[in-house]
């Protein structure tokens, strides 16, 4: 059988406040966002036809990320956290949970995300 490498992404927001240091201009100053993220898998897709299930990507995600940022002061939990920061942040806290980790994108807004990519498979 032939195999096929494929990648998945699941998407979440979550509503949070932060500030940065150091950054000249209006985001020195406390505001908050509707935060978009991106999680992509990438991997060899099984004998079901999937790389990895959705749903039990979604409660891994709200269990270890979401439920810890959501309606949260990320100053508190993340130092200068910037959109790249962010995904890092992410990144450390589901790579020993998720399989396969390629690519986090965060959004603070819809014009404006970082994006870091990982060389895995």
């Amino acid at each position: 059988m032939k195999e096929y490498e494929a990648t998945v992404t699941k998407e979440f927001c979550f509503d949070a406040a932060h500030k940065l240091e150091d950054i000249s201009g209006k985001c020195e100053s406390l505001h908050g966002h509707t935060w978009k993220v991106q999680i992509t898998l990438k991997g060899r897709i099984n004998e079901n036809g999937i790389i990895y299930d959705f749903t039990k990507m979604k409660a891994v995600i709200d269990e270890h990320v979401k439920k810890h940022l959501d309606h949260k002061y990320l100053n508190e939990i993340i130092p200068q956290p910037t959109a790249e920061n962010i995904a890092l942040w992410i990144y450390h806290r589901l790579e020993n949970l998720l399989p396969g980790i390629y690519k986090i994108r965060v959004y603070e807004s819809p014009q404006s995300y970082a994006t870091i990519k990982f060389n895995q498979l």
